[in-house]
């Protein structure tokens, strides 16, 4: 579906955003994109939107080249990309309705079809009952789920997600990632910007990581994909593991001090 092709960017400061990057991306692919501030990740989604060129190399998409795109086919590019910004973008004196409403005003699409649609997304991500609020009224979270609503408004076959938890809480950036979770399962691509190193490890999925404009890891998880519903509480199940009854036992004598230890031991012998 996605593919870079020896990319390179160098901008006009002289300074090299990415250099030689070569990867695909597969259709319902779920990838995180890794790497310290400045590694290239956000040059890469500008590229995937056609906000900007390479240098040299190819970015292609369902076998469109971006680089030789005409720029009357970048509106059509784009309504098959959904974006979740860094900083949001929504707009402060319009409601979480009409900042979602916006790209089908834009698309030309009818009011009451439209009506539908928004209400459809909105229910989706969980915020129907905030649809009349102004985003000053909601919660970092709350913002979050607005801006994924107006990204899968023109239902996408791709969403790109630059840093969606970067100011959330554990628990709230979990809320988030299992959403995307779920769009991914219907379908959606998604390919998540993002520096949190206990999701990345929770989550099994395909994770690329870039520095200094280089691919440095790009490693492809086991099929077998970590259930949606999993949160940050769950890396503490491991540390504290649920007791199982023990066998009674004369000969052997208790260890309080690491119960779980020996409950462990014994699963095993079984």
């Amino acid at each position: 579906m996605i593919k870079l092709d020896k990319v390179f960017k160098k901008f006009g400061t002289g300074v090299l955003g990415l250099s030689d990057v070569n990867f695909t991306v597969d259709k319902n692919e779920f990838v995180f994109l890794v790497g310290p501030t400045g590694s290239g990740k956000t040059t890469i989604f500008k590229l995937l939107i056609r906000e900007t060129l390479p240098t040299q190399g190819d970015v292609l998409i369902n076998d469109w080249s971006l680089v030789k795109l005409s720029k009357d086919k970048i509106p059509h590019l784009r309504k098959r990309i959904g974006v979740v910004f860094q900083d949001l973008r929504l707009l402060f004196d319009r409601t979480i309705f009409e900042n979602v409403m916006l790209p089908l005003d834009v698309a030309g699409i009818g009011a009451i079809e439209a009506k539908k649609k928004v209400e459809e997304v909105l229910a989706q991500v969980g915020i129907i009952d905030h649809k009349d609020k102004f985003p000053i009224q909601l919660s970092g979270g709350e913002l979050q789920r607005a801006a994924i609503a107006r990204a899968l408004v023109l239902s996408p076959e791709l969403l790109l997600a630059d840093e969606p938890t970067g100011n959330l809480d554990p628990a709230t950036s979990w809320e988030i990632v299992r959403l995307l979770a779920e769009i991914n399962a219907k379908g959606t691509t998604v390919i998540m910007a993002t520096h949190n190193t206990d999701i990345i490890k929770n989550m099994n999925k395909r994770v690329v990581g870039l520095d200094k404009g280089k691919i440095v890891r790009d490693d492809k998880k086991k099929t077998e994909d970590t259930p949606a519903h999993k949160s940050a509480y769950d890396k503490d199940s491991k540390e504290k593991p649920e007791e199982h009854p023990k066998k009674e036992s004369k000969k052997e004598p208790e260890h309080d001090s690491k119960p779980e230890k020996i409950d462990e031991e014994k699963k095993g012998e079984k």
